[in-house]
């Protein structure tokens, strides 16, 4: 005859719960003991950590050039407790380059800072090695360009080209960058809405190239400002003379050259230009070689020839 089923189902629970005590404390002991035994054990783990470089400085004579990684692989061994606590941000791998210029560098565990009280077996390098390229640092004189951006105001015009102070800034950086370089950029000179007059701004210079080093760091650049002006020649204009009732001028008529505004230069017409000469001898008769004048308002006047010989008297 088979037992009842809620007899097996009570001798089951009186076996898990008798001399509860006892067995949680036998699986905590056995947690402990799995512990300690894990954490003995040795174990293998890879980290990417950051490199960090000493370059030479400025005042040596060699310079690097390339990249550099900022990070490698480290490959560690260890107890699991050990392994597991190291973070990557607590180590690195440092080179010292401030005395020593090699070509390749070598990756070795004396390289690797750890954090204090670690203790770790390194491995293995990801790479095991760079390559380290230099050049001889030079110094160049380079001129500075000025480029311009924006329009003045209506009428208004740039009166030439920009002017730098100082006009060129010393480079100094590899070899290959220096001599290559035509020029150095300071920032753009705007322009928008200025009228007539001077304007001297200070203005940083670019630095496209993190490996040059430009003294001074910023330049005075001036630009001046003018109305804008149009030009048109009358040709063939006859002279007149004043100051005498009578005489003659050589030539008897000349080209005069008109600088003006656009709006005036478009409004004039030959009969409003009158080249004149402007005799003030008191002599009944005679001759003289006089400069010719054209006055025009907001225009300036330049005749071709510049003189003319003027005779008079019976």
């Amino acid at each position: 005859m088979k037992p009842p089923v809620v007899d097996v189902w009570e001798r089951l629970r009186i076996a898990l719960t008798e001399n509860m005590n006892l067995k949680l404390l036998s699986f905590v002991f056995a947690l402990v003991l799995y512990s300690l035994v894990h954490g003995g054990q040795d174990a293998r783990r890879s980290i990417v950590v950051d490199l960090e470089v000493s370059l030479p400085p400025e005042s040596s004579d060699r310079v690097l050039v390339g990249s550099i990684p900022q990070s490698i692989r480290i490959f560690v061994r260890g107890s699991n407790q050990t392994i597991d606590n190291l973070r990557a941000s607590s180590v690195s791998v440092q080179i010292d380059l401030a005395n020593k210029q090699p070509e390749h560098v070598l990756f070795e565990p004396q390289m690797v800072r750890l954090p204090e009280g670690v203790n770790v077996e390194l491995e293995q390098f990801d790479p095991p090695s760079i390559d380290l390229h230099w050049e001889q640092r030079v110094v160049r004189d380079v001129p500075i360009q000025v480029s311009v951006v924006g329009t003045p105001a209506d009428g208004f015009v740039v009166k030439g080209p920009l002017v730098a102070e100082p006009k060129s800034a010393k480079v100094r950086g590899p070899q290959s960058d220096v001599m290559v370089l035509q020029f150095i950029r300071v920032d753009a000179f705007d322009v928008r809405g200025l009228t007539e007059g001077t304007y001297p701004r200070n203005l940083a210079v670019e630095r496209a190239n993190p490996r040059l080093k430009i003294e001074p760091t910023s330049a005075v650049v001036t630009a001046e400002i003018t109305r804008e002006v149009s030009e048109r020649v009358f040709q063939k204009l006859p002279v007149a003379i004043t100051g005498i009732p009578k005489g003659k001028a050589t030539p008897g008529d000349v080209d005069v050259r008109l600088v003006c505004p656009p709006d005036i230069v478009r409004s004039l017409r030959p009969e409003q230009i009158v080249p004149r000469v402007d005799v003030t001898s008191k002599d009944p008769a005679g001759s003289a070689s006089l400069p010719i004048q054209v006055r025009i308002d907001k225009c300036d006047a330049y005749t071709q020839p510049k003189e003319a010989v003027v005779r008079w008297g019976p």
